[in-house]
């Protein structure tokens, strides 16, 4: 078969009831900007980057293994790095002291390593290794840092080998969120034990969600989602000014 003619399974309603929840959690996360002392709103938050992960996971199974090359895949990876550049200039605004870049790198770093596990070719297997060598030089730099640009591809392998379950991904994503310093600083504080449950459950319970019958119709979340990224981090930005002056 051509690859033009690469075939994608039905879309799944669950997909898109995990990409609204990820949103949700990710929107929660930043409204801490604007009510700090929200603690809560940060062990929400934790949810967000994982099921992000778990979505470019479900996007790529859908599609045919072997047929890595195709338009579709090329305009997946120009999204995210396009967004990448467009969101660092609100994502610095907000978290101007933030030592990482926003986590738009992490996670198109991230569909690479996936790519290659799910299409298992030569040329896309040595990019996956590239990528994870990169990662792994870069991974001060980057949200999340390495265990975040593994984690796609961890669910990826959850998803096609049930014995594995959740268990690889849950601790990948327990490990991305301890590359937050004061997570790592004070795990033993409420908080900190709070949200890194939280982030390890967020793996069983994506993958649950994944695998829901979800009969209601939902608004799919198509490729308006990139511009959402940048655009609620300047929104955020814009009222926590109004909020405290």
């Amino acid at each position: 078969m051509d690859m033009s003619e690469q075939r994608t399974a039905p879309r799944n309603i669950g997909l898109d009831l995990l990409k609204w929840l990820a949103i949700i959690a990710m929107v929660a996360d930043h409204l801490r900007f604007i009510w700090p002392a929200e603690h809560w709103l940060f062990v929400v938050g934790r949810l967000a980057f994982p099921w992000f992960c778990l979505a470019i996971a479900a996007n790529l199974a859908r599609s045919t293994p072997g047929h890595a090359y195709t338009a579709a895949n090329a305009r997946y990876v120009q999204g995210l790095v396009v967004f990448a550049l467009l969101s660092e200039w609100p994502y610095r605004w907000l978290n101007g002291p933030s030592p990482t870049l926003n986590v738009m790198p992490t996670l198109a770093l991230g569909l690479l390593v996936a790519w290659g596990l799910h299409h298992r070719t030569r040329s896309s297997g040595l990019v996956a290794l590239a990528t994870v060598a990169a990662a792994a030089l870069l991974s001060e730099w980057l949200m999340y840092g390495l265990p975040g640009v593994l984690l796609p591809g961890a669910f990826l392998l959850a998803m096609r080998y049930r014995s594995l379950t959740w268990l690889l991904p849950a601790v990948l994503a327990l490990a991305a969120n301890l590359t937050n310093l004061w997570l790592r600083e004070h795990p033993l504080q409420l908080i900190a034990l709070m949200a890194l449950g939280t982030a390890f459950v967020s793996a069983p319970l994506g993958l649950a969600l994944l695998r829901l019958e979800v009969r209601q119709h939902l608004w799919r979340v198509g490729r308006w989602g990139y511009w959402f990224y940048p655009l609620h981090l300047a929104l955020i930005k814009v009222a926590s000014g109004i909020g405290y002056t």
